[in-house]
């Protein structure tokens, strides 16, 4: 396992239709290093934005996808998402507020 900092695990947030809709229901959703576990998102997460407290976080492994150029296939990089939920008195991220 790989010795990550908290400010190496969240790698960027994930912008959909779904995950803005889970943003009323204070669920985030992040791209996060593909070795980071539950808690160190946790961690990483009331770490990097003030007033947060964390519930629970589910995590999902996406695997590349496979593309061909020509006679040449290859595999995309997989990825890693979380979707982080918070508390009811936790304060809202700040960097979805103008999305």
């Amino acid at each position: 396992m790989a010795d990550l900092k908290y400010y190496d695990v969240i790698l960027r947030p994930v912008v959909t239709e779904k995950s803005m809709d889970l943003m009323g229901e204070k669920e985030y959703t992040f791209y996060v290093h593909p070795d980071a576990t539950k808690s160190q998102i946790k961690e990483a997460v009331e770490k990097m934005f003030e007033g947060t407290k964390v519930k629970n976080v589910n995590t999902m492994n996406l695997e590349g996808k496979s593309k061909r150029r020509g006679l040449v296939i290859g595999k995309t990089a997989k990825k890693k998402k979380a979707v982080v939920a918070l508390t009811e008195e936790s304060k809202e991220i700040e960097i979805f507020s103008g999305l």
